[in-house]
C-alpha cells in the first residue's frame, strides 16, 4: 500500500460511441482502488475525437493536449463513428488519437492477450491450446513503414502507377522499444521473443543486432528470435510458448490483432502506449462500436483492465493493479457476462451491472 504519495493526475477522455459508458465503469473502479490503496490520484476530464469536433471543431483541442502533457497518465475510451465520416480527413476523430500518440511521444504499445479460464470456450482455438494464455506483445508505435519517408503514389515513365513506402528504423528507435520489452519481461516470466524478417529485410537485420546487444544488459531475460511468418503460425499452433514478444510497427499491428482473437473477445483486452519515462495512455483495444452505443450492453472489462495496466506501468502500484485483475477474475467466476462473452447458463448483465460486480469483488 502506498502512503504519502504526491498527487498524481489522470486525464480521462471518454471519447465517442460506447466510450463514455465503459469509461464511467472504469472510473468507478479507479476511485475505489484510489481510496483502498491511498494512491493519491486526481482525475481531470477532457474531450477528444468526435466529441471534441462537436464542441471545439478539432479532434484534439489545445486545452486537451495541454492537460495530456501535464498529467501523469491518460485513460481513453474510444473515438470515431459514422456521425463524423463526412468531415475533412485532416480533422477526423482518429486524428485526435494519433495526435496524442505523437505529441506525447508514446512509442511503445503494450498489448496483453490474456485468456481468462472462464472464457476458454469462447476462443476460436481448442481450450487445451489457449487455457492459461498470458502473452504480452510490445509493438513499436511511432516508426517503421507506417511513418517512413519517402512514401506515396507516383506515375512511372510508361504511365503505370506505383505505390511505395519506406520501412526503416534507427538504432535509437530499436534500442528504446527493446529496453521497454526487456523490462516488461523482467516483470513477467523472463522470456522475450523478438520478431523480425531478418532473412530479407535489412531494417530488421539491424533490429536483431540491436536486440542482441541489449540482451547483455538483461542477463535475467532469455532472448530468442523468430521470423514474423513463423511467429504468426506459432501464435495459432502453440500460443502459450510465448511470454513477451517485441516487434516493429507493422508486424506488431498484425500479430497483436491475431493474438486478440485467441482470447475469445476483443472486449476483454486492454492496452498501454508508453513514453520513455513510463507515462502512458491506456485504452481498450476495441473501437467506439457506435451500433451499440447508448444501449448499456458494452463490455467495460477491457477499460477496467486498462486501469490496472495504468497502475502497474505508470504508477508502479502492482498490488492495486493485481486487485483489479483478481476482481475481474472473480466476477467471471460468478458467471457475470456482457453480450459479447455470453454463453449458456451465464448471467447476462448490462455495462453498469458488470461495473457493480467488479466493485463488489474488489470489496
Amino acid at each position: 500500500m502506498s502512503s504519502n504519495v504526491a498527487s498524481r493526475q489522470v486525464l480521462v477522455l471518454p471519447g465517442d460511441g460506447i466510450g463514455p459508458e465503459i469509461v464511467a465503469q472504469a472510473e468507478r473502479v479507479l476511485a475505489r482502488v484510489n481510496d483502498k490503496f491511498a494512491l493519491g490520484i486526481n482525475i481531470e476530464k477532457g474531450l477528444v475525437g468526435g466529441a471534441a469536433i462537436d464542441a471545439h471543431g478539432s479532434p484534439l483541442p489545445e486545452i486537451t493536449l495541454e492537460k495530456a502533457k501535464a498529467c501523469d497518465a491518460v485513460l481513453l475510451g474510444a473515438v470515431g463513428g459514422p456521425k463524423w465520416d463526412s468531415v475533412d480527413m485532416s480533422i477526423r476523430p482518429e486524428k485526435g488519437l494519433l495526435g496524442l500518440r505523437s505529441n506525447l511521444n508514446l512509442f511503445g504499445n503494450l498489448r496483453p492477450a490474456i485468456l481468462y479460464p472462464q472464457l476458454a470456450d469462447a476462443s476460436s482455438l481448442k481450450p487445451e491450446l489457449v487455457a492459461g494464455l498470458d502473452l504480452l506483445i510490445v509493438r513499436e508505435l511511432t516508426g517503421g513503414i507506417y511513418f517512413g519517408q519517402p512514401r506515396g503514389i507516383r506515375e512511372l515513365e510508361n504511365g503505370e502507377r506505383e505505390g511505395f513506402n519506406t520501412y526503416k528504423y534507427s538504432e535509437s528507435e530499436v534500442r528504446r522499444i527493446g529496453r521497454q520489452a526487456f523490462e516488461a519481461a523482467q516483470k513477467r516470466g523472463g522470456k522475450l521473443c523478438s520478431v523480425d524478417k531478418a532473412n530479407v529485410l535489412e531494417a530488421t537485420v539491424l533490429w536483431r543486432e540491436v536486440m542482441d546487444e541489449l540482451a547483455k544488459d538483461y542477463p535475467d531475460v532469455e532472448l530468442t528470435h523468430m521470423y514474423v511468418d513463423n511467429a504468426a503460425m506459432q501464435l495459432v499452433r502453440a500460443p502459450k510458448q510465448f511470454d513477451v514478444m517485441v516487434t516493429g510497427n507493422m508486424f506488431g499491428d498484425i500479430l497483436s490483432d491475431c493474438a486478440a482473437m485467441l482470447t475469445g473477445s476483443i472486449g476483454m483486452l486492454p492496452s498501454a502506449s508508453l513514453d520513455e519515462n513510463g507515462k502512458g495512455m491506456y485504452e481498450p483495444i476495441h473501437g467506439s462500436a457506435p451500433d451499440i452505443a447508448g444501449q448499456g450492453i458494452a463490455n467495460p472489462l477491457a477499460t477496467i483492465l486498462s486501469v490496472a495496466m495504468m497502475l502497474r506501468y505508470s504508477f508502479d502500484e502492482a498490488d492495486a493493479a493485481q486487485a483489479i485483475e483478481d476482481a475481474v477474475g472473480v466476477t467471471l467466476d460468478q458467471g457475470f457476462r456482457t453480450a459479447d462473452i455470453q454463453s449458456e447458463g451465464m448471467n447476462l448483465v448490462s455495462t453498469e451491472q458488470m461495473g457493480d460486480a467488479v466493485l463488489a469483488a474488489l470489496a
